[in-house]
């Protein structure tokens, strides 16, 4: 490849992850995606390619397309609950998140939300909600009728059935439920605890079977306060935590010495905690680490 076709490439890599790490929720699978995409750039026909952004981004989605069918048969075999890979978003990894429809797209909830999709409808929600493209345009990158298309899009929606204002507090807000919740949760204290959480609040953990975590989501207010109480009394009693923009909101980062112990996201509405997402597979940390300078 020349150095001007790499540049191109180049000017198009964070767009190009940023689509991949959409349609997979995984950020290392997204790289090696970004990378395959490289490697074809490379090769191609320099003369055949009029636009190399849609190209590029039709060459993506079609890996992407690939990948998501032997992932869904993986994730069938996953030990206890799946989550997204996290990504600190506050130094663009992921475009601007800066409205709260940006931050609604990129948040752990909305990808575990887009796994209830077909690889197909994914990838016509992703091009259409978070890269603005039209009907034709995904058409032509999905070598699909922009009539399936429209209805690709429909039914995705349907079965997303996204609730509105999930984001409605202000980050500012946001984070200091985020830091109320760790000085309640480390002070133990019970009250606290309960004036933070939502009567409905969801707690999932996500360890893979790589370290311990709670294989079932721990439902309710009284539940989840109980196992925090007990958490914050046992294996996290060491830890230090840092607050971090993770997948475009306010969360937490746990650390046992210098490892990164886990990633936490929290969803908020109303002015509490509604559900709280903790990854602990340490496989699915690797990027964070790298994001941070200690992979």
């Amino acid at each position: 490849m020349t150095t001007a076709a790499a540049d191109e490439f180049e000017a198009h890599r964070a767009r190009l992850f940023g689509l991949a790490y959409r349609m997979l929720g995984s950020a290392a699978e997204a790289e090696d995606t970004v990378q395959d995409a490289y490697l074809r750039f490379s090769g191609a026909d320099r003369a055949g390619i009029e636009h190399p952004a849609a190209w590029l981004a039709k060459t993506v989605t079609r890996l992407c397309l690939n990948r998501l069918t032997s992932a869904r048969a993986r994730r069938e075999q996953y030990v206890g609950a799946w989550l997204p890979e996290p990504v600190i978003t506050s130094d663009g990894t992921l475009g601007p998140v800066e409205s709260a429809e940006q931050r609604d797209a990129v948040s752990l909830a909305m990808l575990v939300l887009l796994e209830r999709l077909t690889p197909t409808e994914r990838a016509v929600y992703v091009l259409r909600e978070a890269f603005a493209y039209g009907h034709r345009e995904i058409a032509e990158a999905l070598d699909l009728s922009e009539a399936n298309c429209r209805q690709l899009y429909r039914r995705a929606e349907r079965r997303l059935a996204v609730e509105q204002g999930r984001f409605e507090a202000s980050p500012q807000r946001r984070e200091e439920l985020v830091t109320s919740f760790l000085s309640a949760a480390r002070d133990g204290d019970l009250a606290g605890l309960e004036k933070l959480l939502a009567a409905d609040v969801t707690w999932w953990s996500d360890g893979g079977g790589k370290v311990t975590a709670a294989r079932r989501p721990i439902e309710g207010r009284e539940k989840v306060v109980r196992f925090l109480v007990g958490a914050f009394q046992g294996f996290a009693a060491g830890m230090t935590f840092t607050v971090a923009e993770i997948n475009g909101a306010p969360g937490l980062l746990a650390w046992a010495g210098d490892t990164l112990a886990s990633a936490v996201a929290f969803e908020c509405r109303d002015g509490e905690v509604t559900d709280v997402r903790a990854v602990l597979n340490p496989d699915k940390l690797d990027f964070v680490r790298r994001q941070l300078g200690r992979g």
